[in-house]
This record gives C-alpha cells, structure tokens and sequence, in this order.
C-alpha cells in the first residue's frame, strides 16, 4: 500500500486529523511527491539537504511563511509515521525548523492622533482629568497597562519629572514624564483624585469612579472612548501608545538603547540603568525627541 497513503488514513482515524487538515496535508504530499519524482528520488532515500531544497522552492514559488511551515508539518507528521512503522531508519524532518512569519508590528499613531486621543477626554470632570493624566503618562512613558495601574502615588515625582515604574519580574526602572504629564497628573491629583476616592484611599494613582483602583477593563473603555472623540477609526490599545512613544523617539532620532530602558525590555535594575545610562543622558535625550516633553527643570513645577 502506498506509506502516504497509510500515513493520512492513520492522521484521519488514530489521530482525529479534521477532514481539512487530512485535505491540506494530501495536497502538500502530493506537491513533495512531484518534487522527488522529478529527481528519482524515494521517500526512504531523501536527506535533510533534499526536504530544505524542497522548502526553498516552495518560498521561491511566492509561498508565504504560514503555508511553507504547513507543508514541513506534513512532511513532519509522515517521516514520524514512517519511522515508527518502521520502514525508514531516520526521520530527515527531525532538526529542520519551520520559517517564523514575519512579527507583524502593533499600529501606531501619529503625533497628531496621539495628541489629539490624550487631549479628547472632557477636563471640566473629575473622570475626564483622570482620563487625560493616564493617556499622557501613557503616551510619555510607554509603560505598559498593568504597569500604570499599579502605580502608587509616592512612584511619580513630579518635581523631578520621573516616574518609578515596577515591571515585570518586580525590576523597577526610572522614565522620564515631560512637562505635559507631569502637568496632568498634577492637575489629577490636585482636582480631582480626592473628589473620587471619597472614603477609603486604596493608594493606587489611578482610580474609578467609586474610588477603587483602575481595571483594565476600565483602562481599555476609556482608551476607545478618547479614540472615537478624537476621530481615530482603527483600533487603539494600552500597547498602540507604548508603541507610538517608542516609535516617535526613534523615528525623531533617539537612541536605541535609551528606548529599551524606558520600555523596560532589557534585564537591567534599576542600578544598572545609573550604571550604563545616566539620568541625565535620559533627560536630555527625552526633552530632544519626545513630541510632547518639554521637561521641566529640576526643581520646577508646571
């Protein structure tokens, strides 16, 4: 009996393969069977040289990543089948990896969409003040949702400008605010913090109208809420302005390096960030390139 065929009859039967998969990988085996015919070669006879060459020409023939590693899982799943029947010695699929398909980047806004989202919640309301201090420490700092829901009120530092975000792994870091956060989180808390919490103070920066800490759920409403307002169709996230601040910096020249710290994607504490890179430098940097972050000077206040 034909090996490609007992292996499909065993994918559908012993291994519950759904009637579209068992379709797909007959096609795809029948594709690698024209492939070895065209150089006399036998299924028991093919090396890892031969099933790469095959690949190749998949991806030369406009195939895109999803589909060519598709074709190496059939390919995978009929050496397997033919090495447990016993009827090859060796699996030539077994130290091939698939192709990754592109990382495909979150959107990202332009400086004038951001602007116009951190700038659309109501400011004659308590809600809407918060509203507009969270999108500008969002977009000023490229924290992370959960990052800036944890916030407690003694982590922003409004005189200096910075804020002590604790990320992942409890690794603190040191991000630069610029004078327009730090001029909302100072109206917040000056106008409008107090008129929410009311009874109890959970210490969170952020709070909800009963004055409890900030839920992503409440997050990401209030994000689409600011994005239909100021007239942004395509989806916003927490992660869109994370990406829009480190895409603004390095687009208007920022360094790299000086990105990833603030983002908080490299393993570094926060002893290391004043040991490879100054506060100073970060300053500098962040006052050249952020759209929005004329940062005030020590001491100073907006």
């Amino acid at each position: 009996m034909d090996p490609v065929a007992e292996y499909l009859g065993a994918l559908r039967s012993e291994q519950g393969g759904s009637p579209n998969t068992v379709s797909a990988y007959r096609r795809d085996l029948a594709g690698f069977a024209r492939f070895l015919a065209h150089r006399r070669l036998e299924l028991a006879r093919v090396s890892p040289e031969h099933v790469a060459r095959y690949l190749l020409t998949l991806r030369q023939g406009g195939l895109g990543p999803r589909s060519v590693a598709r074709h190496l899982s059939a390919l995978r799943g009929l050496y397997r089948f033919l090495v447990r029947e016993d009827l090859i010695a060796a699996d030539p699929t077994e130290r091939l990896e698939a192709p990754r398909p592109p990382r495909r980047l979150p959107r990202t806004l332009s400086p004038t969409e951001a602007a116009a989202l951190v700038e659309s919640p109501p400011a004659d309301d308590p809600v809407g003040v918060r509203d507009r201090a969270l999108l500008e420490l969002l977009y000023a700092t490229g924290m992370r949702a959960s990052e800036s829901l944890a916030l407690k009120i003694e982590d922003v530092n409004l005189t200096a400008g910075y804020v002590v975000c604790t990320g992942k792994g409890d690794r603190q870091r040191l991000i630069p605010m610029g004078a327009q956060a730090v001029g909302r989180v100072r109206q917040y808390l000056q106008t409008a913090r107090a008129r929410l919490v009311r009874g109890a103070d959970a210490g969170t920066l952020f709070v909800n109208r009963a004055g409890r800490p900030l839920s992503r759920q409440g997050l990401w409403g209030m994000i689409k809420k600011a994005a239909r307002r100021a007239g942004v169709r395509a989806a916003v996230s927490p992660h869109t302005l994370r990406h829009s601040f480190a895409s603004h910096l390095l687009e208007r020249g920022a360094d790299l390096r000086s990105i990833q710290v603030m983002l908080g994607h490299a393993d570094i504490s926060t002893t290391q960030i004043y040991t490879h890179l100054p506060p100073a430098a970060v300053r500098d940097m962040y006052r050249r390139f952020h759209p929005r972050a004329r940062l005030p000077g020590k001491g100073s206040a907006e």
